[in-house]
């Protein structure tokens, strides 16, 4: 017999694309479409609907990049459609082809400014309620939001950035008309479409295949190409029987969940996301009113605060949906934040913030970590998740890496505390699932946990830009729940999904440690400026609690709740993952820098004024420690007189010395650290014939993603463009002077105010384009691993490459300090700004291996933001010998420079709490959230070991109790919550009340 099969399906796909796909509407009417564009940022609906609309016809351009438009369609429902007509109205804005939430999109509204739905590329209608004979009216807010992303070429744009953006209109208006929205004709669609899907997911062989073509042109036989809404009842018993045969009982089981990833900023600005989160929410509501069974979860506070400020009309509706259990909060962050950059506390607060919002607002607390799309996961997030009081994580992007595939999909994660969280990684491999059936034979063919467990999660619906479900999706969701040839989909929440996984996987596979993305490195870099305001507000908020919470415990001073509150949203805000890491466009860091700038006002007012309060009014000088450690005679967390250790510098041949009780330094004639012995031990830090304080310039082209990505490759492409200009003393300072290709560099070397570090300020003047700037080190010290800081505590790396894990790991991120170490001897390299770096090992000469640390300091990617890092940046480092807990002291005293208070009264300050115990560090003092007035105190132990310690409160307390984050009591109450027995990184928050 002839093989016709592909004749066969040719006929079947013609059919459905150019006929049925087609045929969903009937009985188009034209409709009058008017615009009024906006002449600057966006209005209120209240303004628009006041202003001077004017025709437009289709083919028309509109819409200038980043601009608004209202469109306001009109018409009459022809009294000739009675009876159940489903009547809609289908708007083209002009879209081209894919990329759903990179282009145009619109909010619809009532005459009387009631929301009605969104209008997005791949969901372009609009319900009319309008009774035949009546008129009717659609007010659109359109924003013509440019597709920045293009077609991925990623090559420098102008669109990003509202100041260089081209004023000419972007889209052409295409059409708007009323039409019948024909039952029949939209399910026949649906069940082709499911149909070949699955279709062209099974062997040629399979006789479920077979069949499933066979009834599909059965289908096409009875069709009327002529009238296909007249024969489309028939064509679907044709298709019923396909339709109804069941999947395996071993089928692959999704459990699909309704979602939107909404970017809180990215190819767009935050202003722009706000109207995304409206679009998007709205639609989801309109689904549930249509879809009994739909469940949507949406994670980021954030983005539901946005609601309910601009659009509390909707936001109460969202409010009922979440009582009815179908609109789900999850995440229980303020945003999706990136987890790699942000500090402890930081890491704390997103959960805080987050969490408080949802109780507060919406009556629930999520239980499920919500975390798609960051770039890669700190090995402290799952004990942060579990004092959250929270239980499940969900990640997606791991299964971006370019070397190693996740061994596990559903697994304990353990941190490095040793607290696990249970945690589901979707095989599917993608947050913005559309249901087909490619996606769906993935997430079966996948599962690593196969043979054990045959159930995992889908979350589906148009996301990155938003949109999110469609109704096409919940139609093929209800098609596949139990279909031969597909895996299982059974509508459903998350709390749902993990409470079922749980259970039928009560042993999981662990993993332990980080979950590094081996992809996306150059984001612990790219926009320098930002990561320095992160860092920089981050340490302000520390110091603004601490003595605004001191003040008001010693002087009775106001509290600045509602500062500290707006200051930590901020932060928060900005902590998103593609702020923070560096990879949005230039509006976003215009915005961004001018936010951090007011938000180091305003905490730099509360310091002051607590301060002052504190200090009292007299003739003395007091110096105030933000630091958990004592810091040249100041006591930590407290205030007193500092004592500077003397240092000296002098003129040596051709370089320079610097010396102290504790190190003696010396620098070359080029500014090279070539000596840094350590006067305690006799050791030389830097190895013999090698040097410390290099900059380094690589070629910086990555392959794909220009500001996400450091590529192995950049190490073979060294330019050799740095030169020194000049070496000078300069009083206690030596003043080294170099030129780096177009740009200039002046550092200033000294000792640290207690003489036992080498002080290193970098001053760049940066104008290169696509290079990569770094500081090197070549440090005497046989490692094995790199410990880098991390959230409440750190992480150890492998300084080699035995395995391709190992490998991977060419680019690491940590915090204030990264250290070297061997029994006996280590080197810590303490920064103020700095988040990227690589360490690796080399042999030595004379024999053994040398480390080699090289910090990261800019990059200048094309893409987004063609003026990424461009001009003048202060890195300050501080390199020191000692134990493990004198480098994280470094850390905290560069990041929190002592304060000095002239005309004091006193000449010291107890601390509010101090702790007895070594190795146990205060990272946050503040005031209860509850305003109670009870003192909160976050603490964790630092070396990775346990330790034994005391809370001792400067003030009148009461008993005090272990909490949650959330400053709940902790479950299980130790019988003294103030004496500290603590595991290795052991995070602790209590609570003590002021008697």
């Amino acid at each position: 017999m002839h093989d016709t099969v592909a004749l066969i399906e040719a006929r079947i796909r013609r059919s459905y694309s150019q006929r049925v796909a087609r045929a969903t509407h009937t009985d188009h009417v034209q409709v009058t479409v008017e615009t009024w564009d906006v002449p600057d940022e966006p209005v209120p609906f209240a303004q628009a609907v006041t202003r001077e609309f004017a025709p437009l016809e289709a083919g028309t351009p509109w819409g200038r990049p980043w601009g608004t438009t209202w469109f306001r369609i009109s018409g009459t429902v022809p009294s000739s459609w009675a009876g159940d007509t489903r009547r809609e109205l289908l708007v083209d804005l002009g879209w081209v082809g894919g990329n759903p939430g990179f282009q145009s999109e619109g909010l619809c509204y009532t005459p009387d400014g009631t929301v009605i739905k969104a209008l997005e590329p791949r969901n372009s209608w609009v319900p009319v309620t309008a009774a035949p004979g009546e008129d009717f009216t659609v007010l659109v807010e359109a924003a013509s939001n440019p597709d920045v992303g293009g077609t991925w070429t990623h090559e420098p744009t102008p669109m990003g950035d509202l100041a260089t953006a081209p004023r000419r209109p972007l889209y052409t208006f295409a059409s708007a008309a009323l039409a019948v929205l024909d039952e029949d004709v939209f399910a026949l669609e649906r069940d082709m479409w499911v149909l070949i899907g699955v279709m062209d997911e099974l062997p040629a062989s399979s006789p479920r295949r077979a069949g499933i073509l066979r009834a599909l042109e059965r289908a096409v036989d009875v069709l009327d190409p002529d009238d296909v809404p007249a024969t489309a009842k028939q064509a679907r018993i044709e298709l019923a029987p396909a339709l109804a045969s069941p999947a395996a009982a071993t089928s692959h089981r999704l459990v699909g969940v309704g979602h939107a990833h909404i970017d809180s900023a990215w190819l767009w600005p935050v202003r722009e996301t706000k109207r995304k989160v409206a679009r998007t929410f709205s639609n989801v509501l309109d689904l549930m009113d249509r879809y009994d069974d739909f469940v949507f979860a949406a994670s980021s506070a954030q983005q539901y605060a946005w609601l309910k400020e601009d659009q509390p009309e909707v936001f109460e509706r969202l409010r009922k949906r979440v009582a009815d259990g179908r609109f789900v909060p999850v995440g229980g962050m303020w945003v999706e934040s990136d987890t790699n950059l942000p500090g402890g506390e930081a890491m704390a607060r997103q959960f805080v913030a987050g969490k408080r919002f949802f109780l507060e607002e919406l009556g629930v607390e999520t239980d499920e970590v919500w975390l798609p799309d960051s770039f890669g996961y700190s090995g402290a997030l799952p004990q942060i998740v579990a004092a959250s009081a929270s239980h499940y994580f969900l990640t997606q992007k791991i299964s971006w890496n370019e070397t190693n595939v996740m061994p596990h999909h559903t697994f304990q994660w353990e941190g490095i505390d040793g607290t696990r969280v249970f945690t589901h990684f979707p095989p599917v491999d993608t947050y913005n699932a559309e249901l087909t059936a490619v996606e769906l034979a993935r997430a079966e063919r996948q599962h690593a946990e196969r043979g054990v467990s045959d159930l995992s999660l889908v979350p589906f619906g148009y996301g990155d830009g938003g949109g999110g479900p469609t109704r096409e999706m919940v139609e093929t969701a209800r098609r596949k729940a139990d279909l031969e040839g597909s895996p299982k989909v059974q509508l459903a929440r998350p709390d749902e999904f993990f409470g079922q996984a749980a259970q039928e996987l009560p042993e999981p596979a662990v993993w332990a440690g980080e979950l590094y993305l081996e992809f996306h490195r150059g984001t612990y870099t790219s926009q320098a400026r930002t990561k320095l305001g992160n860092r920089r507000c981050e340490h302000l908020l520390r110091e603004a609690e601490l003595w605004a919470a001191t003040a008001t415990v010693r002087t009775g001073a106001t509290y600045p709740v509602d500062v500290l509150r707006e200051a930590w949203e901020t932060v928060l805000l900005q902590q998103f993952h593609d702020i923070l890491p560096g990879s949005s466009i230039a509006w976003v860091y215009q915005v961004a820098e001018e936010n951090y700038a007011r938000v180091e006002a305003a905490l730099t007012a509360v310091v002051d004024e607590a301060q002052r309060a504190l200090a009292g009014t007299g003739g003395r000088t007091l110096v105030f420690n933000a630091s958990p450690f004592a810091v040249a005679g100041v006591p930590a967390l407290g205030a007193g007189t500092a004592t500077p250790a003397a240092a000296r510098v002098a003129a040596d041949g051709d370089g320079v010395v610097l010396e102290s009780d504790a190190v003696t330094a010396r620098l070359d004639a080029q500014g090279h650290v070539v000596s840094l012995v350590d006067r305690r031990t006799g050791r030389d830090a830097i190895a013999p014939g090698e040097k410390g304080n290099e900059l380094l310039v690589f070629r910086d082209t990555p392959n794909q993603w220009d500001a996400w990505d450091v590529d192995k490759a950049y190490e073979r492409m060294p330019l050799d463009v740095v030169a020194t200009t000049g070496v000078e003393v300069d009083g206690d300072t030596v003043v080294v002077r170099r030129t780096v290709s177009a740009s200039t560099v002046v550092q200033r070397v000294r000792l640290s105010p207690d003489g036992g570090a080498l002080e290193i300020e970098t001053e760049v003047d940066w104008h290169e384009k696509q290079k990569l700037l770094k500081l090197a080190f070549v440090l005497d010290v046989h490692a094995e691993t790199s410990a880098s800081e991390i959230q409440f505590g750190h992480v150890r790396r492998a300084t080699h490459t035995n395995t391709s894990w190992d490998m991977a790991r060419f680019e690491i991120s940590g915090h204030r300090w990264v250290r070297v170490d061997e029994p006996g001897f280590g080197v810590t390299l303490a920064n103020d700004r700095v988040y990227g770096r690589d360490v690796t090992r080399r042999p030595r000469e004379g024999g053994g291996l040398v480390s080699v640390v090289r910090e990261s300091l800019l990059r200048a990617p094309l893409f987004p933001d063609p003026h990424a890092d461009q001009g003048t940046h202060v890195f300050r480092h501080a390199l020191r010998v000692g134990e493990l807990l004198e480098g994280v002291a470094e850390g905290y005293r560069l990041n929190l420079p002592s304060r000095t208070v002239d005309g004091a009264a006193v000449d010291a300050l107890e601390p509010l709490v101090a702790v007895e115990g070594e190795g146990i560090v205060v990272e946050a003092v503040k005031l209860a959230e509850d305003g109670s007035g009870d003192v909160v105190v976050r603490l964790y132990e630092a070396r990775g070991t346990r330790a034994r310690g005391r809370v001792v409160p400067g003030f009148d307390a009461g008993t005090a109790t272990r909490t949650d984050l959330l400053e709940r009591a902790w479950p299980e109450q130790p019988a003294d919550a103030l004496e500290l027995d603590l595991r290795a990184f052991e995070l602790v928050t209590l609570r003590l009340p002021r008697a």
